[in-house]
Formats: structure tokens, sequence, C-alpha cells
């Protein structure tokens, strides 16, 4: 197979003037000096290449997580994706790996007669989300949109990934928005979004147990009645607790969401609690959440997706330590109609809300990895431009200076694991040229 070459992206002299004219004016540090010198280190930093296989348009989502890695002889990368299907309107999911040495084979998704699974576009709902166990079997959730589970695994690494929908628990449900990851243990856990009822969907949690390769229910983590639980994310600290982030929206469903909240679990002693470590009683509701992003002025529940009034739409988890990081994106009556970034981290019984980037539109795509001299680095995806993804940090001022994340690449979407080895994975697709792109930075 041809190893595809590396293109690493360094700012010149002659380009760096362009590339800071990229950095959104709002998030740019006053020092031009040090400004230059950020751009053109992470530019430098950022290496980046073309995952050599075809992405069909419709691999786009907010709530994701499609990227997962293994340290093995070296970093193994595993990208769930959608390629082209046999007509415009739909397509087939699939894996790209990439090895240590950089070389790149490709994994279908196979369906029971054997041939690979192809479904319905439905951006924003039809995309996949993968993770790795500590067996090394491969695990992904692909297209679903209040269907019954899609859900495809290996027997063993290196195997073929097929069907395995019926080990699932809920059998028969509509299922939708899953998110997974791997624990430190090498066990799995899923959140997703159960049910169509027209009166509520609820969120659950789901844990694959590694060593007896089987799944069960934890919880109904959230649900109320005239609402929908929107999972966002979810991680898992080295002493075993995961943490969960979800939105809440009425119900059935809507492209605009309210009162992000998040939610922890201890596996130990069965328990969730809040950021605080007050034990709380599940399903959470609204009233009962603890709530990162309140209703403000003018806010309003509503199903109609023309609503321009103040909303949520996407957020992402990372930890430092134990304690949570949050990257969302929020819409309030004074922004003028964008969806704003904004950091938030628990203080005490509150949450402190810091605005990243305010300079203009962003996507629904996100991400936040804990660096150790960086600190947070939130990454997002603007409106328009030449470069649109973006990677920004805070200075001990606490001023936010935001770099093109890749320079030179028209990617308009997002998604961002970090490595064992802390580097951040970047997933990058192009939806306008149907291709996608790996980054490490």
């Amino acid at each position: 197979m041809r190893r595809p070459t590396a293109r690493a992206y360094a700012a010149s002299a002659a380009s760096l003037a362009a590339l800071l004219a990229l950095v959104p004016a709002a998030a740019r540090a006053d020092d031009t000096d040090r400004a230059a010198t950020a751009a053109t280190a992470a530019a430098a930093a950022t290496a980046i290449e073309k995952v050599p296989y075809a992405m069909d348009s419709s691999n786009q989502a907010a709530w994701w997580t499609p990227v997962a890695t293994y340290k093995g002889r070296g970093q193994y990368t595993y990208f769930a994706f959608n390629e082209p299907g046999s007509t415009a309107a739909t397509h087939r999911p699939a894996i790209a790996r990439r090895d240590p040495d950089g070389v790149w084979s490709r994994l279908p998704l196979l369906d029971k007669s054997g041939q690979q699974a192809e479904f319905p576009d439905d951006n924003g709902h039809n995309q996949s989300s993968a993770a790795r166990d500590g067996s090394g079997r491969l695990h992904v959730f692909a297209s679903m949109h209040a269907d019954p589970w899609r859900y495809f695994r290996t027997e063993a690494p290196g195997g073929d990934v097929t069907d395995h929908a019926s080990e699932l628990p809920d059998q028969g449900v509509g299922i939708t928005y899953p998110v997974v990851t791997t624990a430190p243990n090498g066990d799995l856990y899923l959140a997703a979004r159960v049910g169509a009822g027209s009166d509520q969907r609820p969120g659950k949690l789901y844990r694959w147990d590694n060593a007896a390769a089987r799944w069960s229910v934890v919880a109904t983590f959230a649900g109320a009645l005239n609402r929908s639980v929107y999972p966002d994310d979810l991680t898992v600290d080295a002493a075993g607790r995961v943490h969960l982030l979800y939105e809440w929206a009425k119900a059935p469903a809507t492209g605009f969401r309210h009162q992000l909240s998040y939610l922890s679990y201890d596996p130990s002693t069965g328990a969730f609690a809040d950021s605080t470590g007050a034990a709380v009683t599940t399903p959470v509701t609204p009233a009962t959440s603890d709530v990162i992003q309140e209703l403000t002025t003018g806010e309003e529940w509503s199903i109609d997706n023309a609503y321009t009034g103040p909303a949520v739409q996407s957020a992402k988890l990372t930890l430092d330590g134990s304690t949570p990081k949050v990257a969302y994106r929020y819409r309030s009556a004074d922004s003028g109609g964008n969806f704003r970034v904004y950091y938030a981290y628990p203080s005490g019984s509150d949450w402190v809300r810091k605005t990243v980037y305010a300079g203009g539109q962003t996507a629904a795509a996100l991400g936040i990895t804990w660096d150790e001299t960086d600190t947070k680095r939130i990454y997002y995806v603007t409106g328009s431009g030449t470069d649109r993804v973006f990677a920004a940090t805070q200075t001990a001022d606490g001023t936010w200076t935001a770099e093109s994340a890749a320079p030179g690449v028209t990617a308009d979407r997002l998604a961002v694991r970090r490595d064992s080895d802390g580097n951040d994975v970047l997933y990058l697709p192009d939806t306008a040229h149907n291709s996608l792109y790996y980054g490490l930075r």
C-alpha cells in the first residue's frame, strides 16, 4: 500500500502575514511580535496529511467521537468515517487506520451478508463514533437517528468489523447521538439518547465489560417529561470515574438546545454526582442537573428549527486530573445571531464561564484538550474563511490567542482526541471536497 506523504505546515516569512490575518481579531494578543511567534510555532507544530480514501459529504456532526488511538509499538489512529454510497443520498461507514509508520489501511463495516453496510444520509445524525477496548477490539456505532442499534465490532485485533447489533441492551428502540470512550481498565462507556417518543427522549449510559465481552445498562442518567437529552461527550479519569456532558431540549427534538449540563458516575460505588462531588439521584431533570449554561434573557424552549433566540449548540469535555473543563457554543440575545465559543470550569458551587471567540459565526464543531504547557486548548471552526479550524489558548493575563490549527486545509468540521504521548490528533473533514485529513500537534 502506498504511504501518503505527510505535509508539515510551517509559516514562511512570506506567508506569515497572511496566516496572521486569519487569526480572529477578537482572540488575537495585543503584542504583535508575541502573536506572530505563537502563530509560527503553532503552524510548524501541525503535521497534516490527507487520508487516502474518499469521504462522503455527509461525514459531519458536532456530537460524534469518531477518533480512537492506541499505543503499541507506536501510536495507532482509527478514524471512523462515511464513504460515498451507491447513490448521492447514501453512505457506507468505514474505519481508516493509520499505523506508527504512517501507513493507512481501510476497514469497511460489514453487514450480516458480508457486504459493506450502507445507510441513508442524514447530516448531523448518521455519523459514526468509535473506540478500541482493552483487548484490541474496535467498536463502531454508525448512522442512527431514532433507529435500532447499528453497532459493529471486531472479534479480535486485526479482524473484520462486523454487525454485532444484537449484543446491545434495549433492542428495538430508537438510538441517536452515541458517544463512546475507553476507560483506563479497557472497558468502554457509551452514552446515547434512547427512544423516539414525542413526550420525552432520555439519555442512557452503557458499559462494555471488557473481560466478559458484554454490554449492560448502567442507568438512565437524565430524562424528564417534555424534554429530550442530547449527549455531547464523555470521558473517564484515572480513577475510573465517568464524566458526562449533555444538553436539554424541548421534546421531541430540535436543532437548538438549552441548559448544558454535567454529571459524573463512579463505578466503584454506583453513585452519580455533580461537579462539587455531591450525590444526585438519576435520572436527573433540568431542575436537578448541574447546569453549566443557564437560561438567559429571551431564551425559550422551542422545537422550531427557525428559532433565533438564545441556545446551546454543541459542547466538548476534557479533564485536568479529575476536574472537568468544557468548551461549548452559545448564542445569546446580544451575539447578533452568532454562536460564540465559551470555556467553562467548576469553581466552588458554580461554573466559571469565559468567552473564547466572539469574532463571527462558528460551525457546530468543537474540541478541547488539556496540555501540560498550554493547559486548555480549544478548537473551533469559523463559519467562513480560507482556514477555518482554529486552536485557542489562554495566556497568563487571561487573553485568548487563536491560530490556524490546519493552515492551508479547507476543513469545515472537526473532532479531536489526545493520544497517550500527549499529542492532539485532529480529525478534519472537508465536506465541500469529499476529503478527510489527519493532523497531529
